[in-house]
């Protein structure tokens, strides 16, 4: 278990689903409704980071992109439940994905609940499980096939990087903006905004 771990990208065991053999995994595996939230990784059904906070930027981020994306009829934006097959035997569900029209066959949403199909952009929050390592190996899965464009975001530094390439990256301060580039073009979601939203108060006072 110890090297299956390492080679996830030094996740936590417990994140690994061990009624399967490692490596005996499939698809449709994945699609059973206990393992909702899974990827699939060479064969092993791995547990998806969870928080309500990475859910709740994840959420922001996608009702801030989609009306964009629709408004421009650009594509499709996916959130943290809907898988892609990307390299042979990989499966990943980035908390955002966006796919461009063109990207899909015959420019629709597909029938297939796992489409071999690379997300144009994968945006990714981190949580307190999730590790360097395995952030890493995703990025690196998501170059390989195709992917254009990554943002990391981790709410709990207040971070955000922007990669372009598997090393190639920008670190973005709170006067900097998230923007489309080539991939979402005039799309910018400003940086201090994620955070003014992560410090939202209700209003407790009685009337």
């Amino acid at each position: 278990m110890g090297d299956l771990c390492r080679r996830l990208g030094d996740i936590p065991p417990d994140r690994v689903r061990s009624q399967l053999s490692p490596g005996s995994a499939t698809i449709e595996d994945l699609l059973r409704p206990e393992n909702a939230c899974c990827e699939l990784v060479d064969g092993t059904l791995v547990e998806k980071a969870v928080g309500v906070k990475k859910s709740y930027l994840a959420g922001f981020i996608r009702d801030i992109l989609s009306p964009y994306v629709r408004l421009h009829n650009l594509g499709m934006v996916t959130q943290g439940d809907g898988p892609w097959e990307l390299i042979s035997g990989i499966v990943r569900l980035p908390d955002v994905a966006f796919v461009s029209w063109n990207r899909l066959p015959n420019a629709e949403v597909p029938d297939d609940p796992v489409p071999n199909v690379v997300p144009d952009l994968a945006v990714e929050v981190i949580s307190r499980s999730n590790t360097r390592s395995e952030i890493a190996r995703k990025r690196g899965e998501y170059f390989q096939s195709g992917v254009r464009l990554v943002w990391e975001i981790e709410p709990r530094l207040r971070t955000v990087r922007v990669y372009r390439s598997f090393e190639v990256f920008e670190d973005l301060s709170d006067t900097d903006s998230l923007d489309g580039g080539e991939v979402i073009p005039g799309f910018s979601l400003s940086v201090a905004q994620l955070w003014k939203e992560l410090d939202r108060r209700g209003n407790t006072k009685k009337a």
